[in-house]
């Protein structure tokens, strides 16, 4: 069962079932919550167990998402469409081996002018 937690593990997750391949968003929220693009895998919420949910904070981006990061060491571990039927896992924080190969980027019309996507992975600009 794939696993994961934050840094400092006061969170923990796992995932009942394998992981969906995953993206690489690159869009501009993203990149400033977590330094660079994110990648991250849906999953369906039944699916997720998460553990040390008290030291989860939610911050909300915007109308239809919140983002979930651990409040005692800041790692970025859950993207959640508030009214979707599946969560994004930071692929990041599993624990290895994830059996997952990332399988497109997104957002990338908004990417960083500081790197190139030189894979030939599909590519969507939004």
């Amino acid at each position: 069962m794939p696993q994961g937690s934050c840094l400092c593990g006061a969170v923990t997750f796992e995932v009942t079932g394998p992981l969906p391949p995953p993206n690489a968003c690159h869009c501009s929220q993203c990149r400033k919550q977590s330094g660079h693009y994110w990648a991250s895998t849906d999953v369906p919420r039944e699916a997720l167990t998460i553990r040390g949910e008290d030291r989860l904070t939610w911050f909300r981006s915007s109308d239809k998402v919140r983002r979930g990061f651990c409040s005692t060491c800041g790692s970025w571990l859950f993207w959640d469409p508030i009214f979707a039927p599946k969560i994004a896992v930071a692929m990041g924080a599993f624990d290895p081996p994830t059996h997952a190969r990332l399988a497109m980027h997104i957002h990338v019309a908004d990417k960083g002018d500081y790197y190139d996507i030189t894979d030939d992975l599909p590519q969507h600009p939004h």
